[in-house]
């Protein structure tokens, strides 16, 4: 007795359409196409007669045409005809405003629902964080997918962290004041480098404020002592006599870069003065002490590839990063920017 084999069903995709409106408008038969796509054949002629349209040639004839965006259409309107309808259902406007954000604006599905909210824009429809999720699962949107999201998957179970007693350059993280931790003050920054090249090549020195995630990034000719004591100047020279309000603390790693903590410390303008900052050192191997630091240099990475060369970017596109981050409605902050609380900071000091 034969075994009852199991039928495979397959779904269409948008790419799966944008294939076929390739392939067919070129001349390549039905039964290819199918093959090269593994459908069935069938599937490829429900495809085509969804998506026909009549396109007019130079010498005003005819010519059957596929139209990928057609068919697309087609198979989202017949989805509004199953079951519970799609709650975003005709809003074609919330739609493309949500498309435009997340692919060009590259912001995240919670953060543009909380930028409408924030902002009192109206829409037709209003969806939830787990609603829009769903819809990017399914294939509701043309030009959304989970690769234009910037966290999507499984999680990972965090990873056991080795902490290392090893003497520092300067002052351990272990003596910093431990209300620091909390958060609740302005003026604790974190500090580390972003390489494109592991070859000599520019980098980037990122700072970033605890409390607001205010971000700071400088690009510098080179990864040394030098170039990071560079930085800190010039940001002094920027802030003058607030400086000290504003960079009470900067926590960093050991990397050769921040070796030289009395130079860090050191006033560029006020040279017999009180150090300008305190300068503390994470231990080997523990990233998670400035984790702030390193989830914004995720958003760094989504313009800027590991591998990229750092000059290959020039300085205002440095500084449209910078904004970009500084400028992301946030949930942690009902969805306020870290501009908005950072300035808020600076009108009770300056």
């Amino acid at each position: 007795m034969k075994e009852k084999r199991e039928r495979k069903y397959k779904r269409m995709t948008w790419e799966n359409r944008v294939q076929i409106e390739t392939l067919y408008n070129h001349g390549v038969k039905v039964k290819v196409i199918a093959q090269k796509l593994g459908f069935h054949i069938s599937a490829i002629y429900y495809e085509l007669k969804n998506g026909y349209y009549l396109h007019r040639n130079s010498d005003w004839t005819e010519t059957k045409k596929y139209s990928a965006y057609k068919a697309q259409e087609h198979m989202l309107f017949e989805r509004t005809t199953k079951g519970a309808q799609l709650k975003i259902g005709s809003d074609y406007e919330l739609l493309h405003f949500i498309e435009e954000k997340i692919v060009k604006e590259k912001m995240s599905p919670e953060s543009v629902l909380g930028y409408i909210r924030r902002n009192n824009l109206k829409f037709k429809t209003s969806i939830c964080v787990n609603t829009l999720y769903n819809y990017i699962d399914k294939g509701v949107f043309l030009h959304i997918t989970n690769k234009n999201l910037l966290v999507k998957g499984k999680k990972h179970k965090p990873k056991k962290v080795r902490i290392s007693k090893a003497s520092t350059a300067g002052k351990s993280i272990e003596e910093r004041s431990k209300h620091i931790y909390l958060r609740d003050e302005f003026g604790h920054w974190e500090l580390d480098t972003v390489v494109g090249k592991k070859t000599k090549d520019e980098v980037l020195f990122v700072l970033t404020e605890r409390m607001t995630r205010k971000e700071i990034i400088v690009k510098a000719k080179d990864k040394t002592i030098l170039s990071c004591i560079s930085v800190l100047n010039k940001l002094e020279r920027k802030y003058r006599c607030n400086f000290k309000k504003i960079f009470k603390t900067i926590t960093c790693d050991n990397g050769c870069e921040f070796q030289n903590w009395i130079a860090m410390e050191t006033s560029c303008i006020y040279k017999n003065s009180k150090p300008r900052t305190q300068v503390y050192y994470c231990h080997p191997y523990a990233s998670s002490e400035r984790g702030s630091n390193e989830n914004q240099n995720r958003f760094i990475r989504r313009f800027i590839p590991k591998g990229a060369a750092i000059s290959n970017y020039s300085n205002r596109q440095i500084r449209d990063i910078e904004e970009y981050i500084n400028n992301y409605p946030r949930k942690i902050f009902d969805f306020m920017t870290s501009n908005e609380l950072f300035n808020e900071q600076l009108k009770k000091i300056i």
